[in-house]
């Protein structure tokens, strides 16, 4: 329906920010599961917001992007994932072991309007920018047909929220900075590493005061501690050791309910089934599988376990004499794509 009339429309948007009386409608309310029995509330903006949206972060984001810090991964240009972790990987490899897992209690919730508006404020002096970036702040949700206002808080789904997290956490980037801490920050998750665990204690304690006195949010106790890559730690999606990397369980168990919800029984196997399931296969294959991955057997594991659904989904039970009557190379010609077919593809490209 905005495009329908997409040169009025933004014209009309236009003029609504440059006369500053632009005003954002109230974002609906949408949780999604986490995996863990959790919801994370997401906020999605009408159209025309989300328009507005990327209008003040295509003129922002330039002037901030010069100041960020080199470690801070998350939302920024040629930047990702696996950027962050192949730093961290680095400082391993340059004697850094000691693990500090810090996680921020519902981040993006939280933030106080007050410190965004402050840090943009510090780079940013156009008084309309300066109000509508407030609006959006400010623009309440809708729940169960219900406004609520927001007094703090920046909403994921929201185009801009990623830049504005990066504007508040660029201080706790150049806090650890200044104390000559080795770190990789994507959003709100990030790892610092040290040498011993005497180190360790100092740093977790610079991003507690940090986090909790400078900035006003809160460390999440029961994902905050000290490790070391011996022992293993989970960031991004990855279980990381200094004996493998690959998908952490809960990444593994999305991936599983994911092919379960496709794969009932009481449906029927057809080519739309072998299409969503080759979609979900793509998308986990080429993130977790990377050049310093050593998850093929994983994999391999998971093609089983796949195999094993069509067969159910094509026959209405488990019996191993099924696999003699559906065979792997049945199952190529249907179209299926093995997990471990795309990872040695991906060696080879």
């Amino acid at each position: 329906m905005y495009e329908a009339n997409l040169t009025e429309n933004l014209n009309s948007l236009l003029k609504e920010l440059k006369t500053d009386t632009y005003q954002p409608k109230p974002l609906r309310r949408k949780f999604i599961p986490k995996g863990d029995g959790k919801v994370r509330p997401l906020g999605i903006p009408s159209v025309k917001d989300r328009v507005a949206h990327e209008v003040i972060r295509s003129i922002i984001q330039p002037i901030f992007e010069k100041q960020f810090h080199q470690s801070s991964h998350g939302f920024r240009p040629r930047r990702s994932c696996i950027t962050a972790i192949n730093e961290l990987l680095e400082y391993h490899k340059q004697g850094y072991n000691v693990v500090v897992e810090a996680d921020i209690k519902g981040f993006f919730d939280n933030i106080p309007h007050k410190l965004v508006m402050a840090m943009v404020t510090r780079e940013i002096s156009d008084g309309k920018t300066l109000s509508t970036i407030r609006k959006f702040l400010q623009a309440g949700v809708m729940e169960d047909g219900k406004f609520i206002h927001t007094t703090k808080g920046t909403p994921q789904g929201g185009v801009i929220s990623p830049l504005l997290a990066n504007i508040v956490l660029d201080h706790l980037d150049w806090t650890l900075d200044k104390n000559a801490y080795k770190f990789a920050r994507y959003a709100d998750d990030f790892i610092v590493l040290t040498k011993s665990f005497d180190e360790a204690e100092k740093a977790l304690a610079t991003v507690k005061n940090c986090i909790e006195k400078d900035l006003g949010l809160e460390l999440s106790p029961e994902k905050t501690g000290i490790t070391n890559f011996e022992k293993g730690f989970e960031f991004l999606g990855f279980f990381i050791s200094s004996r493998t990397i690959r998908m952490r369980p809960k990444a593994e168990k999305k991936f599983k309910d994911k092919a379960r919800m496709i794969t009932t029984r009481n449906h029927n196997l057809d080519r739309t089934v072998i299409e969503k399931l080759n979609e979900i296969i793509r998308g986990t294959v080429n993130y977790f599988y990377q050049k310093f991955s050593t998850n093929l057997e994983q994999f391999a594991s998971m093609d089983r376990w796949i195999r094993k659904r069509i067969r159910c989904m094509k026959y209405k039970r488990i019996w191993c004499t099924d696999n003699y009557r559906m065979k792997n190379s049945h199952i190529r010609k249907m179209g299926l794509i093995f997990c471990t077919d795309l990872c040695r593809a991906r060696q080879g490209s």
